[in-house]
């Protein structure tokens, strides 16, 4: 335990130094970041860009499943207990696929009702 401590101040003494250097006279700070474009659409847009984006993930995600679920039914082999597996795992899939198609019309609603209420 004394060891473990000595080495952490030991390791503190020699690393005080280099982050007295953080203190340095160079040109940091507000400037450096007025040539970065972080980009001119509205955060509407860019709401509207991340749900699109996660259900579009999301709806690859229900279709892998119902590929999933349809190879692994074909390849059963007449297995009573894959077979119901397979069945099982489609139509969840299936499910899971129109629950995310919902929420997409759901929310291209919404969106389009606060676009036009707000411009």
């Amino acid at each position: 335990m004394k060891k473990t401590l000595l080495k952490y101040f030991t390791f503190m003494l020699l690393a005080m130094p280099l982050l007295a250097q953080a203190q340095s006279t160079a040109d940091w700070g507000y400037d450096d970041i007025d040539d970065v474009n972080l980009g001119t659409r509205s955060l509407r847009d860019t709401i509207a860009g991340v749900i699109n984006i996660a259900l579009g993930f999301l709806g690859i995600v229900a279709t892998v499943g119902i590929i999933f679920g349809g190879i692994s039914y074909m390849t059963s082999g007449g297995n009573a207990d894959k077979t119901g597996k397979s069945k099982e795992v489609m139509t969840a899939s299936l499910i899971g696929l129109i629950i995310i198609l919902t929420a997409y019309a759901i929310s291209r609603f919404v969106l389009e009702s606060l676009a036009n209420e707000t411009v």
